[in-house]
């Protein structure tokens, strides 16, 4: 039910309606910069927050472990990303600053509590189902986005015909993105049990000290876990292709496709429901087939689409590549948070799934800022910096030869 109440905000902040908005409208209105600029900018802001993440995630997921708080402080970050989303209502045209400001606050909150509730995974599934149950979250979770994007299609759709401005509609889905978020994650809170136990505080030490303390630790041992630093490493290169085309897809489509408003969420649903099929039957198959075979898999088809988006003039060539993308995007974000969990020793969840989160977000710096850059570069050309992105999927590729998947669970099992 988290995978379902959060996967609003990344749909329609970071990908279908509030991305587009801010390059055309917030920083690309009248008076602006090219549109180039406005791109980067929207990058740079993800930029900041994924930085920010990277730096406290994996000290964060200690200090959860050690005090078995990972549930209160995915309290504490739920309500401030509901909140900061909310405020993201009162941006309007040249408002730049107050825009990227506040997406990196709430895009900072989003991000700590997706890793927190990732590090529940292993509390709630055995190893050989933990790629069936996380492939559940994340076909639920593309359902919440496809309903919360539904919901703001309706709204947009009944304001243009009175013929309101992006300005005026756009706050409104900004609400009704919060409101879902606040409503679908109350299960979470009132029946998810915290199944770890809090260790003591010893004297003279402190949370902060502990946490840094055991993410040296996991890094001095980590030729006992060299498969999942490999994995790490390999997840960070295709992620950056991943978070560049969730934050981005909106703007290519109106930018290069000359899709509306409503057309590029239309598309945004049809592909929210073909990348909950992809990571309901790729999480069916990752147990059967295995992890690393599933997501090498999907790399396949996220290459083939980006390679045929590069060529693609037509608004039906387009939709095909938007498919593809959403059958690749769901099962393979499944796979690569199954597969940590799978090379992950139970008592230490909340840390592992932190290097997770540093490892995502340090993609997600790259990735989008190096589209940014392009795009600056080459004066708008969103076409050559979707052919880099691809890159990023032959790179992983090439990386992921290098995981032993069997060795990865046997290390975990090792470790308790």
């Amino acid at each position: 039910m988290y995978d379902f109440a959060n996967s609003g905000y990344t749909t329609v902040v970071l990908t279908a309606v509030f991305s587009a908005y801010f390059v055309g409208v917030v920083a690309g209105g009248d008076g602006a910069p090219d549109r180039g600029s406005a791109t980067l900018l929207w990058t740079l802001a993800l930029g900041v927050t994924n930085f920010l993440v990277l730096v406290s995630a994996p000290v964060l997921g200690a200090m959860a472990d050690h005090r078995a708080h990972k549930k209160r402080y995915l309290f504490v970050t739920t309500t401030g990303c509901v909140i900061f989303t909310a405020l993201l209502g009162f941006v309007g045209e040249g408002d730049v600053a107050l825009g990227m400001f506040l997406v990196i606050l709430a895009s900072l909150m989003f991000a700590t509590g997706e890793n927190l509730i990732a590090a529940f995974l292993p509390e709630i599934a055995t190893q050989k189902d933990m790629g069936k149950i996380s492939g559940y979250g994340w076909a639920l979770g593309y359902f919440g986005g496809l309903l919360v994007l539904g919901l703001s299609l309706a709204y947009i759709g009944w304001a243009e015909r009175q013929g309101h401005a992006a300005t005026q509609f756009v706050p409104v889905t900004m609400w009704i993105t919060a409101a879902a978020f606040a409503l679908a994650a109350l299960p979470t809170f009132l029946w998810l049990p915290e199944r770890a136990v809090p260790q003591p505080l010893l004297p003279r030490e402190n949370y902060l000290r502990i946490g840094f303390r055991r993410v040296r630790n996991t890094l001095s041992h980590a030729r006992h876990f060299r498969d999942l630093f490999r994995f790490l490493l390999t997840l960070a290169v295709y992620y950056s292709g991943i978070y560049t085309v969730v934050v981005l897809a909106a703007v290519y489509a109106q930018q290069v496709m000359g899709f509306s408003t409503q057309e590029t969420i239309g598309m945004i649903l049809v592909v929210n429901v073909t990348a909950a099929v992809g990571a309901l039957a790729f999480g069916l198959l990752q147990d059967r087939l295995g992890s690393v075979a599933t997501l090498a898999l999907t790399l396949l088809i996220w290459i083939a689409a980006l390679v045929l988006a590069f060529f693609t003039e037509t608004r039906g060539g387009f939709w095909l590549v938007a498919n593809l993308i959403g059958v690749a995007l769901g099962s393979s974000q499944s796979a690569g948070r199954a597969l940590i969990g799978q090379f992950s020793p139970p008592a230490r969840s909340a840390e592992f799934f932190g290097l997770w989160g540093l490892a995502g977000k340090l993609a997600a710096i790259v990735g989008p800022i190096s589209y940014g850059v392009i795009t600056y570069l080459s004066h708008g050309n969103h076409r050559l910096a979707l052919l880099g992105t691809a890159l990023f999927f032959v790179a992983g590729l090439i990386l992921l030869a290098t995981v032993n998947e069997r060795r990865g669970r046997a290390a975990a099992h090792a470790s308790g």
